[in-house]
């Protein structure tokens, strides 16, 4: 992730600018819930990925669609679509675990660090502006998490 200092001074304004504009939430940002070792963890990523035979992320759905990524999934399977020029993939290229840790997090289940990992997992495509467009989506996608009985997510903004 790029810190503000190392952007250009017409980058980092244009920034700053948007933090005015995002959206304000009402109530306490933390919630209770069972102990760690009891919870189910899902990953939700912006990194654009996907598995390799579903239809790639394409200009325009930044935050107004998603991927389902199952918990089977094998990392040969998985390919990314993001489309910003400005998007660096090598970190990805090289260990997909550094933008979807699945291996991470089974390995916390197998020491029962947590309780168990989602059967699914769900990636986004970053790079949204004005970041409320992934509102609609988010609220569906709580749902499925709600389904899948997750109580704790991961989250992994790229």
């Amino acid at each position: 992730m790029v810190r503000l200092t190392d952007l250009s001074p017409p980058d980092r304004d244009n920034m700053l600018k948007k933090v005015p504009t995002l959206p304000r939430l009402a109530g306490h940002p933390w919630a209770t819930g069972p102990a760690l070792a009891q919870r189910r963890v899902a990953i939700v990523t912006t990194a654009g990925i996907h598995l390799r035979g579903d239809r790639p992320f394409a200009p325009g759905s930044q935050g107004t669609e998603y991927r389902v990524i199952p918990a089977e999934a094998n990392p040969d399977d998985l390919v990314m679509s993001h489309v910003s020029v400005n998007f660096d993939r090598v970190g990805f290229q090289r260990d997909w675990n550094v933008v979807f840790p699945l291996q991470p997090l089974k390995a916390l289940a197998l020491q029962k660090w947590i309780g168990a990992v989602a059967a699914f997992h769900y990636s986004f495509m970053g790079a949204v502006s004005p970041v409320t467009r992934y509102e609609a989506k988010a609220r569906e996608l709580a749902a499925h998490l709600r389904a899948d009985r997750v109580d704790a997510v991961v989250l992994s903004p790229v």
